[in-house]
């Protein structure tokens, strides 16, 4: 719950994105498709019809301040619950005071940061809660709910998702800070734009990472008569980062994934080590990185060697429990499996080739002998007539033409005759000839 403050704590000592939480919606940065003018979210705060909700999305794009700004806004009395430390004691304890202001006629809000980290039980211990009144509940999950949230206490919830803050927002947020009094506007800080816009790249949407990093560089910054000068150098300094400058969105994103790739795909692991290392380094979401691994596996490798694709499969796996820098040996694990194993782009070249295809030819009805045939009339149509079962027969073959009159004989699927794909095409070969004999 939420810690008192001591008459000893004042406003300067509290973290920079504590000073500048903000107040009022109008200070609330990002998330204009739900608090836009006549958007749902403003409309239900403004008209103090607050409901039970989730807010769903990354760190530091504001679940907690909305929480506290709808708080302040209904007049309720906000308790701030945090699902790592309390458990139901604390829970019961809450509900019961929640439930005596009820009665007074005061709303209670209970904000429960990271609402996934409770179990089935605590969650059910809101419940009886949420139904009657007693609290408003608003839960912040960085997971999605509908995995994480027990479904009796998510139906009774609004569910809000909300998104990474644009580069244009967090440039804004910087600015102000670097003015706002509340900030470091009594400070005379000198930082040009170029340099917040590398911060605000370098936070990758979230506003808490990218004021507690302009807080840094300004504490460390160089102390001038007429103020504190803060330099590419102090940023780089205090990041311990000097591929800050790396852009996610930008040129050289797609520059560095297209090495890995390429690197990868010409069997060249130490190349694509490197290259790993070079975006991991530079604050790219080790999440991206394993999917496009994951992509490479069909895309690159395929049936070639059908093992690459479970193994880029656990690696993201990994990622997504282990998270960085933990998770970095996994994915080089998976980007030198990639870089060994044998190459075919077979399955690329079919989909391809089908997709073209299935694009033109829109309209080609699927065969009689391969429908199903659940009703009288269906079957009275042939719906399903001669249809062939393959384990009825003893080389688990039939001569039926599955493809559209049109397309019969079409080939979409050739096999390389590299790594297991040579047995692929073995064995095609194989049922090609039995078709020829029939």
């Amino acid at each position: 719950m939420d810690e008192q403050r001591t008459l000893f704590e004042s406003d300067e000592s509290l973290p920079l994105a504590a000073r500048l939480r903000p107040q009022t919606l109008d200070e609330f940065c990002g998330q204009q498709h739900l608090l836009g003018e006549g958007k749902v979210l403003r409309r239900l705060i403004e008209g103090d019809k607050v409901c039970s909700m989730i807010f769903w999305g990354p760190p530091g794009v504001g679940k907690t301040t909305l929480a506290r700004i709808i708080a302040n806004r209904t007049r309720a009395n906000f308790i701030n619950f945090s699902a790592v430390t309390s458990g139901i004691k604390e829970i019961k304890q809450v509900m019961e005071q929640a439930e005596k202001n009820r009665r007074f006629g005061e709303k209670t809000i209970l904000f429960v940061d990271e609402i996934h980290r409770f179990n089935k039980a605590q969650q059910d211990a809101f419940l009886p809660f949420v139904e009657k009144g007693s609290i408003i509940l608003i839960g912040a999950t960085t997971e999605n709910p509908s995995f994480e949230v027990n479904g009796a206490l998510l139906s009774r919830c609004k569910v809000f998702v909300l998104q990474p803050l644009k580069i244009e927002e967090l440039h804004a947020l910087l600015r102000r800070a670097v003015t706002d009094a509340r900030g470091f506007g009594m400070q005379n800080v000198q930082i040009s734009d170029e340099l917040l816009e590398v911060i605000a790249n370098f936070a990758d949407g979230d506003a808490r990472s990218a004021l507690s990093t302009l807080e840094m560089a300004v504490l460390n910054g160089e102390v001038t008569e007429s103020g504190i000068c803060v330099t590419r150098e102090t940023i780089e300094q205090c990041t311990s980062v000097k591929s800050l400058l790396y852009d996610k969105s930008g040129e050289e994103h797609y520059n560095l994934i297209s090495a890995l790739h390429k690197s990868m795909r010409n069997s060249d692991p130490d190349a694509a080590v490197y290259w790993l290392a070079r975006m991991l380094e530079a604050g790219e979401d080790p999440l991206y990185v394993a999917r496009r691994v994951t992509r490479f596996a069909s895309e690159d490798i395929g049936l070639a060697d059908p093992r690459a694709l479970e193994i880029a499969v656990a690696a993201y796996q990994a990622c997504h429990f282990i998270g960085m820098p933990e998770c970095t040996v996994h994915l080089t694990q998976a980007v030198v499996y990639m870089s060994v194993a044998p190459k075919s782009n077979s399955l690329y070249v079919a989909y391809q080739s089908a997709k073209k295809d299935a694009l033109t030819m829109l309209a080609e009805p699927v065969p009689l002998i391969l429908r199903n045939a659940p009703t009288k009339l269906m079957k009275e149509l042939d719906y399903g007539k001669g249809y062939k079962y393959a384990h009825d027969y003893e080389d688990k073959l039939t001569d039926m033409q599955c493809l559209p009159e049109s397309l019969a004989g079409k080939r979409y699927y050739f096999p390389s005759e590299d790594g297991t794909e040579g047995k692929i095409k073995a064995r095609l070969e194989e049922i090609e000839k039995w078709k020829k004999k029939q």
